[in-house]
């Protein structure tokens, strides 16, 4: 059967799964669905009958042919009863359960025993390895990472993450299936991060960092950001996500890595975490929110009027230039490391943090702009009073 018409087993009716299966189905796929919660499923197909919707109504149609078309889409969805089951009828398989090693483990082991050998498994997740996952199946050739972003049916970006053991093959038909579905595919090593959650990684770190030391205050920080065409600044980032979600991600990546100096988790994070704090979701994290909408800066982030450890917070005592660079110099050494450790290639890694991270221009065009790699190694040097998370990357030797 062609590619653009296997079936397509998804595991997990949540969020992802259900936009994951949107996805396919817009793409005129079978999906066959599985969730152990009867609950979830319903939920997870209310919200691909929505999604379906919101795609449809940009067709420019009239509203019996947005009822027939998803109407149409939707009949292509089933329920499969157990794993079994579904790995038994699908191609591919895209698992999207809970970020849980043990958890996703014993799903593979199912799947596996259930699917023939031609069948692809591939996983969701945003932070787990994808090799430890394998090692519950007997054929790790033919399980990879198939990362979406969220929402899934509307970001661009797909990293087809690749294990040692992963067969080329297999990554080459996941790739040119999400690329049939309109995304952009890159491809990257099963390392801490993968691309984007690694690379981008210093954008809320160093932003943190200057908080710390006073050196700016949350909205200055934001402000400089955005005037560099990102469409939020790290903070507004932070709150959005859920604080605990980044910062969960940035214990992964530290701890994965051999916890480097320069990915050390923030102590402000931690504490907001602590006193459940998480941002938009909890009404408070860096800013105060009101029903969703963001009121002001957090009381405790507010210039002059308080205190980040013993330092009374200004309203800068860096400008817009300052702030930005320290930043985007902190991004694009670690793009420099990635490459270094062929996480990925320039032109991936180029495209994920473009179109996964919301960068106008990638690292490596950045690089360029401010001079070149040796250029680059300079100005982190210039910085390394700052701390050692400047020490430039070995790959930045030279151009």
């Amino acid at each position: 059967m062609a590619a653009s018409r296997a079936v397509i087993g998804v595991v997990g009716a949540g969020t992802m799964g259900a936009g994951i299966a949107q996805l396919a189905l817009e793409s005129g796929h079978e999906v066959v669905l599985n969730d152990i919660d009867e609950e979830a499923l319903e939920r997870g197909r209310t919200r691909i009958r929505q999604g379906l919707a919101r795609r449809a109504a940009k067709l420019d149609l009239d509203a019996d042919s947005i009822d027939d078309w998803v109407d149409g889409r939707l009949a292509g969805l089933r329920e499969a009863v157990s794993l079994d089951a579904l790995g038994a009828e699908a191609e591919v398989i895209v698992e999207a359960a809970l970020e849980d090693l043990d958890l996703k483990r014993t799903i593979f082991a199912v799947l596996d025993a259930a699917a023939p050998p031609e069948s692809i498994l591939a996983t969701n997740t945003s932070a787990l390895s994808v090799a430890a996952i394998a090692e519950a199946t007997n054929r790790p050739e033919r399980v990879l990472g198939l990362h979406f972003f969220n929402p899934a049916p509307i970001m661009p970006l797909v990293e087809v993450v690749f294990a040692a053991a992963t067969d080329p093959a297999a990554a080459a038909r996941a790739a040119a299936l999400v690329e049939g579905w309109g995304k952009t595919a890159v491809r990257c090593a099963d390392t801490p991060g993968f691309i984007v959650n690694r690379v981008n990684r210093p954008f809320t770190l160093e932003a943190l960092a200057l908080l710390e030391e006073g050196a700016a205050s949350v909205e200055a920080i934001d402000a400089a950001v955005t005037a560099e065409g990102f469409p939020m600044g790290p903070f507004e980032l932070m709150d959005l996500v859920g604080i605990d979600v980044n910062l969960a991600a940035a214990r992964g990546v530290w701890e994965g890595l051999g916890r480097p100096d320069r990915l050390r988790p923030s102590r402000i994070q931690e504490r907001l975490v602590d006193e459940g704090r998480l941002g938009r979701k909890t009404g408070a994290g860096f800013y105060l929110y009101d029903d969703g909408r963001r009121v002001s800066v957090a009381d405790e982030f507010a210039t002059g009027s308080s205190t980040i450890g013993s330092s009374t917070l200004p309203s800068s005592t860096l400008g817009d230039d300052a702030i930005a660079e320290r930043i985007l110099l902190a991004v694009v050494n670690e793009a420099w490391y990635a490459l270094g450790e062929r996480v990925a290639t320039k032109t991936d890694i180029e495209l994920a943090l473009r179109l996964g991270a919301g960068h106008p221009i990638g690292p490596f065009e950045r690089t360029d702009r401010l001079g070149g790699s040796v250029a680059i190694a300079a100005a982190l040097e210039s910085l390394a009073a700052s701390g050692d998370r400047f020490l430039p990357a070995p790959s930045l030797g030279g151009d």
